[in-house]
């Protein structure tokens, strides 16, 4: 097992990186979108997007992409600043407001969603299926819970820049199924 000292720093590292990996490809949202292959993931009617803070790669060219496909799409709600996340439906250009955590989510009048596509947001990810957030244990808890109920199929969307040799993992952290970067989709091994 690795320390929690050796996620900490990598996260320092990536935050870092992250920016530049942002300055140097501005088209890559749309490029990622485009390099989704729906006809390699598993079924599903709705996913769940995010809303990109900073440097993360910006997943509102790929929810308008499954929205013209006909899915249902949603965005996460931190209802305490702890816990589970919960989804509600959206649309880019709806109005948003911020959650428990800061972050621009549907207001409660949004419908909820249960998604059986998760496309995550991430600091580093390697093709293990390892993946690191910002650290806050949402996405884990909430991945979590989602598998314990059924199928969900985690999409880590990030810059190519961002896959490292390996991810310190840790018991509660959930796995990627696949990554979509702005020059392709990356199906990983789960050992």
């Amino acid at each position: 097992m690795t320390s929690t000292f050796d996620k900490a720093a990598l996260r320092l590292r990536m935050r870092d990186l992250r920016p530049r990996l942002a300055a140097d490809a501005p088209n890559a949202a749309a490029r990622a979108a485009r390099h989704l292959p729906l006809d390699r993931l598993p079924h599903f009617e709705a996913a769940a997007v995010y809303y990109a803070q900073g440097s993360e790669l910006d997943p509102t060219p790929l929810a308008r992409r499954l929205i013209a496909e006909g899915r249902t799409v949603a965005l996460p709600v931190a209802r305490r600043r702890e816990g589970l996340l919960q989804f509600r439906h959206w649309t880019p250009g709806e109005a948003l407001e911020p959650d428990a955590v800061g972050v621009p989510s549907p207001p409660p009048a949004a419908a909820a969603v249960t998604p059986q596509l998760v496309v995550a947001p991430l600091l580093a990810f390697d093709r293990r299926g390892g993946r690191l957030g910002q650290g806050g244990g949402h996405y884990d808890l909430t991945l979590q819970a989602l598998r314990a109920a059924g199928a969900v199929f985690v999409l880590g969307l990030a810059y190519a820049g961002q896959l490292v040799d390996e991810i310190p993992m840790e018991p509660h952290d959930q796995p990627l199924d696949a990554v979509l970067t702005e020059a392709g989709y990356i199906a990983l091994r789960r050992d």
